[in-house]
């Protein structure tokens, strides 16, 4: 299986401080250091205060103009800070002819980087959960007349997602990662029968540990959630599988009492979509040679 988050374009600093400039001449001269990079883009802080996403590869560019389109509609209907695009630019010319955006800075440090004790990932149960439930109560209507599609990749199809997660697990197991792939194979197997509800709903579509901001200091309460180019309308189990795969299983009540209603086949169905993704998040981790990720990623199967 092809790693998906190989990069078709390279945006090294000179580039993208050359790109900015040139797209937006105010913001000369460009000081920029390079915050990251992800499956879809890399990620740049410019004069302290503005985060600016460039695509990677091709996949990424219908989803970052997505976000200009639906994250200003989103924003003020959430309890939670969001990315909200300001600056749109686009090269004139050269190799690197993709869109790009510009936001202010959303202060907090991922939730991957923090590495949270158990206490503090349950004191996340509540916010997240209410941040979920408004993200999910988004009226529909709205969000297609503003173009947001129904899933475009089959994130929920299982005759497609078992397989590839047997594929991971396999492959974690052959680098040492984890010991026994039986326990998760057979939760994997008994989950193979669930569908998708048709009663759509706005969602994130990518949330994991690496999305969730929060606050510095002893507190680290929730205070923001990013990376949206996955948004869409599709189940909320897509969503709900961060209970799984970030909060500890003492936390779910709290989670699924403050989230509303959640069926036991949505809530499998988030189980399944956790371990599916938390595999691809180790092995991500481990071929960047990131070790907070595959620490997160490996959170679920322990």
């Amino acid at each position: 299986m092809t790693a998906p988050w190989i990069a078709e374009h390279r945006i090294p600093d000179a580039l993208a401080a050359q790109l900015i400039g040139d797209a937006f001449p105010a913001l000369r001269p460009v000081r920029l250091e390079l915050l990251g990079e992800g499956w879809d883009n890399v990620a740049y802080l410019v004069h302290g205060e503005l985060i600016f996403r460039f695509p990677r590869r091709q996949a990424a560019v219908p989803l970052l103009e997505r976000e200009h389109r639906l994250l200003p509609a989103l924003a003020p209907r959430l309890p939670l800070a969001i990315p909200v695009p300001e600056l749109f630019g686009r090269a004139a010319a050269g190799p690197y002819r993709w869109p790009f955006l510009g936001y202010r800075n959303v202060a907090g440090e991922t939730a991957c980087r923090a590495n949270l004790d158990e206490r503090e990932r349950s004191a996340l149960a509540a916010p997240l959960a209410r941040f979920l439930a408004a993200l999910h109560a988004f009226p529909t209507g709205e969000a297609r007349r503003l173009g947001m599609p129904p899933d475009p990749i089959g994130k929920l199809d299982l005759a497609a997602r078992i397989p590839q997660a047997r594929e991971r697990l396999e492959r974690m197991r052959a680098l040492g990662l984890l010991r026994d792939v039986r326990p998760w194979s057979e939760r994997l197997e008994a989950g193979a029968d669930l569908r998708a509800s048709e009663d759509l709903r706005v969602v994130h579509g990518d949330l994991y540990a690496r999305h969730l901001l929060v606050s510095a200091g002893p507190a680290r309460a929730l205070c923001g959630v990013i990376d949206w180019g996955d948004l869409h309308l599709g189940d909320p189990a897509v969503d709900l599988s961060v209970a799984h795969s970030v909060l500890p299983p003492e936390a779910h009540d709290t989670f699924r009492a403050t989230y509303g209603e959640i069926d036991e086949r949505r809530w499998e169905l988030a189980r399944i979509r956790a371990i599916h993704h938390s595999a691809a998040v180790v092995l991500y981790g481990h071929d960047i040679g990131d070790s907070a990720l595959v620490r997160e990623g490996l959170r679920i199967f322990r």
